[in-house]
């Protein structure tokens, strides 16, 4: 079988205007408030707001955005080559943590504020803070934002997407002789990661240098794929049994997922039955993903389908998730969640069914929501029909 590759898009990460709409925003939201300016200290947020990826570590990264002024990033001495080139910031730096100062409580004291919002903060700094502080709001005032893709985020999601598709083209192509040859679930799991990471590299490596690019799966067979986190293993998969394979795509700090259930040797009648359901449920997400809709509402329609088909016992989690600069971000397509469905939104959509000691069922799909229906740029399951989605051994 011959892989067809995506077409490479002339894009780049992006850039410093980005990043200051972005802060122009929070800034209107903190003066609305009347704050004098907000400390974001979570990574996905810094990276949002100032473009700065960094590894995550023990060590504090901070963005104060005033609402006068100009915003300051808070590193640890050993990211400043690292951050020096973060357009639009000045750098505040701290020599080591723990210090003798916690990091944070030195960055509030840094950024002169009597009035702040801080997105995420560790309960033992609350007290210290309160001290220094007239007022101090524990919210996080840039997820409404991050909600809302704009259309430059959205190009960076589909071709993230598209490259998760590769994984599972790679997956479908080469399993039968990888299988064959006695390999595992973990040879699986190489060949397809490191086929479309590769892939990836080499169309946008170098134009998206420093950022993130990553691809990402699980791959869980027979019994073992009713373990909807379960981790890929020695396991040779065997004839007769399921291959669930699920893919997250990373281009410029930008996320998207692809995920499919595979049948070693044949499909079976009920196999068909359960993908029949999946079918149905991943079509009544779509259905449900309106503009105006409830999360929680969408994910209540979703898995009707699969308890309509007498299926609901074998259910483990929600329809989905958000996705953005986090692969598992807000809003949340599950109970409790009363967010609205907007235009530009994007979600997984992720059927599941799982009998344990049996077998497991899953398959992934990513959704753009768009003022007259829902976008699917992940096309594997579009591309392959149940039948198409079987490993000859």
């Amino acid at each position: 079988m011959t892989l067809v590759l995506p077409i490479v898009q002339p894009v780049k990460p992006l850039g410093a205007s980005f990043r200051q709409a972005v802060r122009d925003r929070l800034l209107q939201a903190a003066a609305a408030r009347g704050l004098d300016g907000v400390l974001l200290l979570s990574p996905a947020n810094v990276f949002y707001a100032c473009g700065f990826h960094f590894s995550v570590n023990e060590r504090p990264v901070g963005l104060y955005v005033p609402v006068d002024g100009e915003p300051t990033l808070f590193i640890p001495l050993l990211e400043l080559e690292n951050a020096q080139p973060t357009p639009g910031v000045s750098l505040g730096v701290y020599e080591e943590f723990p210090g003798l100062v916690h990091p944070v409580v030195w960055m509030v004291c840094q950024s002169k504020a009597n009035r702040i919002a801080i997105d995420g903060l560790d309960a033992r700094q609350i007290a210290p803070l309160n001290t220094l502080l007239d007022e101090l709001v524990l919210e996080d005032l840039i997820a409404p934002q991050r909600y809302i893709k704009t259309a430059e985020e959205l190009v960076l999601t589909r071709i993230a997407a598209s490259y998760a598709d590769l994984c599972l083209e790679r997956l479908l192509a080469e399993a039968g002789n990888i299988i064959a040859q006695g390999g595992s679930e973990l040879d699986l799991h190489a060949d397809c990661t490191g086929f479309a990471l590769a892939a990836l590299k080499r169309d946008y490596g170098a134009a998206f240098a420093g950022s993130k690019l990553a691809v990402a799966a699980s791959v869980h067979s027979g019994p073992r794929c009713a373990l909807p986190h379960g981790a890929t293993s020695h396991r040779q998969p065997l004839a007769g049994e399921t291959i669930i394979c699920g893919v997250g795509a990373t281009l410029g700090g930008y996320h998207a997922e692809s995920g499919v259930t595979l049948f070693t040797g044949e499909i079976t009648a009920e196999h068909r039955r359960v993908m029949i359901a999946m079918d149905a449920c991943n079509d009544a997400a779509v259905a449900a993903l309106k503009p105006g809709a409830r999360c929680q509402d969408v994910n209540e329609a979703a898995l009707d389908a699969l308890k309509a088909a007498d299926l609901g016992d074998a259910i483990r989690h929600r329809i989905g998730h958000g996705m953005g600069v986090e692969g598992h971000e807000a809003p949340w397509l599950a109970p409790g969640d009363m967010t609205e469905v907007a235009p530009s939104m994007v979600f997984s959509n992720e059927p599941g069914v799982y009998r344990p000691e049996r077998d497991g069922y899953r398959t992934i799909n990513t959704m753009l929501v768009q003022p007259d229906g829902v976008e699917i740029p992940s096309r594997f399951q579009a591309d392959h029909p149940i039948e198409q989605r079987v490993i000859a051994l």
